[in-house]
């Protein structure tokens, strides 16, 4: 068990997900490290200009799986329906990044492991939002 599931665990009203909320927290905070790191990569290519709009989607992507990640963690009185939105939202900004990423995989290894960490964050995703109750 890692810190964040035994904080969620301590919690005196425990969401009926906490191990899956902790999963998904994890990989959001991670991705929106990775996303962060990507973009100063990029940022370090000699060929930067080639990279703004990746470095845009790195920004805001990691922007975005930090606030979902600091959202779903938060057990008291949640609304799911801003839950959802926030989580479909992380869906967007992971796709959009993994695809213009994947593009530039083959040049960058730093744009490849960030592609493969923001299809991964897209798995995790969808799978919270399948085990949320409705809103």
């Amino acid at each position: 068990m890692n810190v964040l599931q035994e904080m969620l665990a301590t919690h005196p009203q425990p969401a009926a997900n906490n191990e899956g909320l902790g999963e998904a927290a994890r990989h959001l905070a991670a991705c929106s490290q990775v996303c962060t790191s990507c973009a100063d990569a990029c940022l370090a290519e000699p060929m930067v200009a080639d990279l703004r709009h990746c470095i845009r989607l790195n920004l805001d992507c990691a922007d975005v799986c930090a606030a979902t990640s600091h959202v779903v963690v938060r057990q008291t009185q949640t609304d799911p329906t801003l839950v959802q939105a926030l989580l479909n939202a992380c869906l967007t900004a992971c796709r959009l990044c993994a695809d213009e990423c994947s593009r530039h995989a083959n040049m960058h290894e730093h744009c490849r492991v960030c592609a493969d960490h923001c299809r991964r964050c897209v798995e995790v995703c969808e799978a919270l939002l399948e085990a949320l109750p409705s809103g």
